[in-house]
């Protein structure tokens, strides 16, 4: 078995700065509201002094103005949920460990990806992409890759005896014996796992209990390790607090692209797409603001999501700055990737059709782009319903020629002799009766001509069986 370790010892802080386009100062904090410490301070923060450890006040005295938020371990863990789905694109066999970690085991996917290493650099690309830092290592065991990741070291081991050497040069806190067992081993002078594996078995068990012999076994192999596997969610759902409020659009789609990105490894993972999203834009006062996007194919392609999702937020006018953005996709439906073809094939137009269909809906809204299907009724301007985009149209069962433009409503022509519109009609063809509608209240009976005037156009007039009232109604192309 091969096994992809992934620690993440900034979480606690990259879950707020993840959102952050620019480089700012920023801090998390911890410990009583009278007296908060910091828990963690990025990059920006170190520069101006800032430690963690140091009270918040203080740290506020170097840095000024400095972002604080406090630590939440809530959210810590939604966020690994939401990575463990991420992972599935990998592999199905992904698992937590502690707060920080994930464990993926990828040995039904070597051939797939290419390779262990090629595996490994993607979840690195990959993770970087979210936002967040993580140390990436590869090894023949759980907790080896495990431990060979908590470290910092960031390799990949395929070789048992090659795991052995790397894990003994460890230092033994790594693996989170007891306090007591830890003091007493460190001033025995047994300060990595190599120094432990050299120890008698029988004496250290004896005077230290087996779990640390163990754990020892476990890493290089020689017990099993069985891992619980995340059962992967039915939904996405994902949550990313932004580090301040903010009204700019360009700050939103920053942070809107990190969540796009795991919503496109989540459905990866499960061969799928989806057809709507919703984006809930929080504001500071609790409200929230939903934005949500309709697909005439499912689709799971991170940049194709975000532009259409760009031209709904231009279109929105937002009441308040946003705090925080809520991504929810429905349920995923099977995805049909485009196939590239050797010879040119028409279903790339459907494909580029259906691209600028979405584009428009995004732009302009569901209710102002739509299809037209047929209604089985004789009376023209009802004759047509709108649709959504994508509906299936019932036969046409008309054998009259019709228009290509209909009027919304019919033109009187008006002239002493009823048929003049600018200058002389002629008709061509007809009469054509229609009557209909008494079960409704729109009763009509008019007969139906085609006529030609001296321009090269053809037009659809009826006259009005009750009033012998002249009417223009339509013209073809």
């Amino acid at each position: 078995m091969r096994w992809i370790a992934l620690h993440l010892p900034a979480l606690a802080l990259e879950i707020f700065t993840r959102a952050l386009a620019a480089p700012e100062p920023f801090v998390v904090s911890t410990g009583p509201a009278q007296r908060p410490l910091v828990y963690a301070c990025n990059v920006a923060a170190r520069g101006l002094g800032v430690r963690p450890g140091m009270t918040v006040a203080a740290a506020q005295a170097l840095a000024g103005s400095l972002p604080v938020r406090p630590r939440d371990s809530h959210a810590e863990a939604r966020c690994m949920k939401t990575l463990a789905g991420w992972a599935g694109q990998f592999t199905p066999s992904v698992s937590l460990v502690g707060q920080r970690g994930l464990l993926l085991e990828v040995s039904g996917s070597l051939r797939l990806f290419g390779g262990l290493d090629a595996i490994a650099q993607a979840l690195q690309t990959g993770i970087r992409a979210l936002g967040y830092s993580a140390c990436v290592a590869a090894a023949p065991t759980p907790l080896g890759a495990w431990l060979l990741a908590r470290a910092g070291q960031s390799l990949t081991v395929d070789d048992p005896e090659e795991l052995a050497i790397r894990l003994a040069a460890l230092p033994l806190a790594l693996l989170e014996p007891s306090l007591h067992t830890l003091d007493t081993l460190q001033a025995l002078g047994v300060r990595t796992l190599g120094d432990c594996v050299r120890l008698p078995r029988d004496g250290l068990a004896r005077r230290f209990g087996q779990q640390v012999l163990d754990a020892l076994d476990r890493a290089l192999g020689k017990i099993p390790d069985p891992r619980v596997f995340v059962t992967p969610a039915v939904r996405f759902i994902a949550r990313l607090e932004l580090p301040t409020e903010v009204i700019e659009t360009a700050a939103i789609l920053f942070a809107l692209r990190r969540l796009l990105t795991e919503l496109e490894g989540f459905l990866r993972g499960r061969d799928a797409g989806v057809q709507q999203l919703c984006l809930d834009c929080t504001h500071g006062n609790g409200n929230s603001t939903e934005i949500t996007i309709g697909l005439v194919t499912p689709a799971r392609d991170a940049a194709q999501l975000l532009m259409l999702l760009r031209e709904r937020i231009n279109g929105t006018e937002l009441p308040a700055p946003v705090r925080a953005l809520v991504l929810r996709a429905k349920t995923p439906v099977p995805y049909r990737p485009y196939q590239h073809q050797l010879v040119a094939d028409t279903s790339l137009e459907t494909e580029h059709w259906e691209r600028l269909l979405e584009r428009l809906h995004a732009r302009l809204g569901e209710q102002a782009v739509y299809g037209l299907a047929t209604c089985p009724d004789h009376r023209p301007e009802r004759a047509w319903q709108a649709v959504a985009i994508g509906t299936e149209a019932p036969p046409l069962c008309q054998v009259q020629p019709r228009p290509v433009f209909l009027l919304r409503e019919p033109r009187p022509l008006g002239a002493a002799n009823g048929l003049t519109l600018a200058d002389q009609l002629r008709i061509t063809d007809g009469p054509e009766r229609l009557e209909g509608g008494w079960w409704d209240g729109h009763d009509i009976a008019r007969d139906y001509y085609i006529a030609e005037g001296a321009k090269p156009a053809r037009y659809w007039v009826f006259r009005d069986l009750r009033t012998n009232a002249w009417y223009l109604h339509g013209l073809f192309s």
